[in-house]
């Protein structure tokens, strides 16, 4: 059936449906503003991003940095604390404390994993504190050492004293014995004007030694200040011409320098620092002339001696 007007539908369908509407154009310019902004922000948010990104790589950098010199530096102090030499038994126990507390701490820096600033601070504190500690036990120990040195430097004086005083001592000692010795040799008593003669029985004397019963020893003991008074032991022998010590048959001896000697008679005398005039006896018979020799001897010394020829 044809239109009455003469008027096509799908024509006027046609062209409504191809003509722009303000409304979309619109959109499109919104869409795109928004797409620009967008990507705007996504450049800042980048550029934010690879910035702190690389702010963080830096501050590890630092971070890893404070972290070997701390280690470093600890690994130092180790080393010092080692080196130090001390005999002091206080100091050295104090020193293997403080020794333990650096290897303790060297296992937790190897052993830390999170790092940052707060936890440098906190491990340089305490390097800190051990380094300190360690300056005042070198302080100590120098302080000791130069307290060595100066007790050692007075020992030696000291010991040089001591040994001069002592070589003077010993100097004054072998002083004092040799006086003492000159004092016991002068002190010793001797015996002068040694004579012998020949006896009958009646006590006269006789021209012939054969003709002799008894021999008698006539001495004088010199005077001597030094000698100390009192009673003596005087011991004769009396040696005949053919070398035999006359004696009695109970043969007594007497010590002298360690032997022990036969001797002819003995007589006890009080003896006062005075010229004494001595007669020692020897009873017996049968002597023979010739030459005689006379040994007077008191505690424990030779006192005289004298040869005597008898006809």
């Amino acid at each position: 059936m044809e239109n009455r007007q003469g008027y096509d539908p799908s024509e006027f369908e046609d062209d409504d449906y191809m003509t722009p509407q303000p409304d979309a154009g619109k959109s499109i310019r919104g869409y795109r503003i928004v797409i620009i902004i967008l990507s705007v922000i996504l450049v800042a948010i980048s550029a934010l991003y690879f910035s702190i990104h690389r702010q963080q790589m830096i501050d590890n950098e630092l971070l890893q940095a404070d972290r070997d010199s701390i280690q470093n530096d600890l690994g130092r102090l180790m080393n010092d604390y080692d080196n130090l030499q001390i005999t002091n038994d206080s100091i050295s126990r104090g020193l293997d404390i403080e020794r333990e507390r650096a290897d303790s701490l060297m296992t937790r820096l190897k052993k830390e994993r999170s790092w940052n600033l707060a936890k440098i601070k906190q491990y340089e504190k305490e390097v800190g504190t051990l380094r300190s500690i360690m300056k005042g036990y070198v302080r100590q120990i120098d302080s000791l050492n130069t307290l060595n040195k100066q007790l050692i430097k007075e020992n030696v004086g000291y010991r040089k004293e001591i040994s001069t005083a002592k070589l003077r001592a010993e100097m004054a000692e072998e002083k004092a014995a040799e006086l003492d010795n000159k004092v016991k040799v002068g002190s010793v008593l001797r015996a002068r004007d040694i004579r012998l003669a020949a006896l009958n029985d009646r006590g006269n004397s006789v021209s012939r030694v054969k003709n002799a019963s008894r021999l008698r020893v006539d001495f004088v003991l010199s005077a001597n200040e030094l000698a100390t008074p009192g009673n003596r032991a005087i011991y004769v022998r009396i040696t005949s011409p053919d070398g035999y010590v006359l004696t009695t048959e109970a043969m007594p001896t007497f010590e002298f320098e360690g032997e022990r000697l036969s001797y002819s008679a003995m007589r006890e005398i009080d003896y006062q620092n005075q010229d004494l005039e001595v007669g020692i006896f020897f009873n017996s018979t049968g002597f023979a002339a010739g030459t005689y020799t006379i040994e007077l001897y008191s505690e424990g010394r030779l006192i005289g001696s004298n040869q005597i020829v008898m006809k």
